[in-house]
């Protein structure tokens, strides 16, 4: 018999057919500016969640998806939601080795891919157990190997799904996989109750009704596309404005023509759509609210857009918990720099060494529990106890919180790095370099020295046309940060190389200055 406990109730695939009903003919989803309504949204799932069925897809089954953002992406989210089976995301942007790892890591038995990633899905054929019948493909042309996605569920019924068995709840929903600043894949486990309340939190941060109107700029591979974006605007009956990509340009053309109403942006688009685009020749007065998250936001960005009249909150938050905290937009001014406050469902602390929470203006580690986070790593049941403990989880994010509570993200733990007895958190010193007009981006890792055990040496990537010498650059920071907190070293790059979220692998600049000569 089905389990009928309110806990196996909390299914996410539940909305779209529940939005069907009140609202049939309001636009779920403008793809590449075709209009999905609610009701054909949730016959495709039905139409999905049959083949999927027909192929054996079972309950707890991984299925993973290696596509650009497009309606399949969110058909196949709440399909596998309603079955109650897995959703393996796929970051596109991984080299093959990798796609392999996470593959056989997850016991993934199914795979859904588009055409330009054939080339690479054949290579790896040979190293997986998949059968023939476990692949489809969105899009043409199609291998012979692989089903044609289209072309499959175009027969099927869009009548609902019947199982034989509940889903929910605890059950497992994601496992989105995350190599974070280590570069070691792990897979954090996300239940429906995790996907149900960030999307709760998320309403209250958006402040959601389902008149708003959001562009998805994020990858769905991601929890930011996926779980921050798209998961909430569709829990609300709200339009979801989706492309394979967004350049600066195009996000704002859509702000216009769709009146988009919430802009999410990761800190590099805001930084690329100031120098590529006017914005005063856009029309944004339908936008209510800005916030961006995921990486560091430079002061001097937020300050910019201010200029021109544009406030931006900014969320904190990780794979492991979604949105920790986030910054009210009332507060953007007055709290600019700050992440905010804890989210409602959830509660955050700042706690030193000996686990003692911190005064204000002390640096601590941010720990947090609460319905929004994950249930462990997959298989790893030595990571996860590493990092949640007596229901805690420990985000190896260092902050301080001023007297009215509200966050600011100082660093990462493993970041910080100690020089002549001092910690000093890179940071801080990344923030002065982000405040010079040559600038475009920067980091800072601690690296080995004889005298002081270790120094700080700068990656800098220059804006276009500029140049600086080592001496500049350090010269800059004389006077505005500790004598002792000024890099030693100064190196010029064309780029920094970062995660999908915009995250800096900090380990990969400590290879590079390990290899140089």
């Amino acid at each position: 018999m089905p389990d009928s406990s309110t806990d196996k109730m909390i299914n996410v695939g539940h909305w779209i057919k529940k939005w069907s009903m009140l609202q049939p003919h309001k636009e779920a989803l403008f793809f590449e500016d075709h209009p999905i309504t609610y009701q054909r949204f949730n016959e495709r799932i039905h139409q999905l969640c049959h083949l999927l069925n027909q192929l054996g897809v079972k309950k707890g089954d991984r299925v993973a998806v290696l596509l650009h953002n497009c309606p399949q992406y969110l058909e196949i989210f709440f399909a596998l939601s309603l079955m109650g089976a897995i959703l393996v995301p796929l970051n596109w942007r991984l080299a093959e080795p990798e796609i392999e790892f996470i593959l056989k890591d997850s016991g993934a038995r199914f795979l859904i891919f588009e055409p330009e990633f054939e080339p690479m899905i054949t290579s790896l054929r040979s190293h997986l157990s998949f059968s023939n019948g476990n692949y489809l493909v969105v899009g043409d042309p199609s291998p012979d190997w692989a089903i044609p996605y289209e072309k499959a569920i175009a027969p099927q019924s869009s009548h609902e799904p019947r199982f034989d068995y509940s889903a929910g709840g605890e059950d497992p929903h994601i496992i989105m996989y995350t190599s974070g600043t280590t570069g070691i894949p792990k897979g954090a486990v996300l239940s429906h109750r995790k996907t149900f309340f960030n999307v709760l939190n998320a309403d209250m941060v958006y402040q959601l009704t389902s008149k708003d109107i959001m562009i998805v700029s994020r990858p769905m591979f991601h929890s930011g596309g996926l779980l921050v974006e798209s998961a909430p605007v569709l829990y609300k009956g709200g339009t979801l404005i989706l492309k394979r990509r967004f350049r600066p340009r195009e996000i704002l053309e859509a702000i216009e023509r769709y009146r988009v109403t919430i802009v999410e942006l990761p800190a590099t688009v805001y930084q690329f759509i100031l120098q590529e685009c006017d914005l005063s020749e856009y029309d944004l007065r339908s936008v209510r609210c800005y916030f961006t998250g995921g990486e560091r936001i430079p002061i001097a960005l937020l300050q910019e857009y201010l200029k021109k009249g544009i406030l931006i909150s900014q969320i904190f938050g990780q794979t492991e918990a979604s949105t920790i905290t986030f910054l009210p937009t009332e507060k953007a001014v007055e709290k600019m720099g700050s992440v905010g406050l804890p989210v409602f469902h959830g509660e955050v602390r700042i706690i030193n060494k000996e686990g003692k929470e911190v005064a204000p203006g002390e640096v601590g580690e941010i720990i947090l529990r609460g319905p929004t986070l994950m249930s462990g790593y997959w298989n790893r049941p030595d990571l996860t106890s590493e990092s949640i403990k007596n229901g805690w989880l420990y985000t190896g994010d260092l902050a301080k919180k001023d007297e009215e509570g509200y966050i600011y993200i100082v660093d990462r733990e493993k970041d910080m790095y100690i020089s002549g007895g001092e910690n000093v958190y890179p940071a801080e010193i990344e923030k002065v370099f982000f405040t010079h007009p040559k600038i475009f981006d920067v980091a800072i890792i601690g690296v080995p020295d004889e005298k002081w055990g270790e120094v700080g040496k700068a990656y800098i990537v220059l804006k276009p046309g500029e140049e600086m010498t080592e001496e500049e650059a350090l010269q800059f920071l004389r006077g505005k940060v500790g004598k002792y907190k000024i890099p030693k070293y100064v190196e010029f790059v064309e780029s920094l190389p970062k995660t999908a979220s915009g995250k800096i692998q900090k380990y990969i600049l400590k290879e590079w200055h390990r290899r140089a000569p």
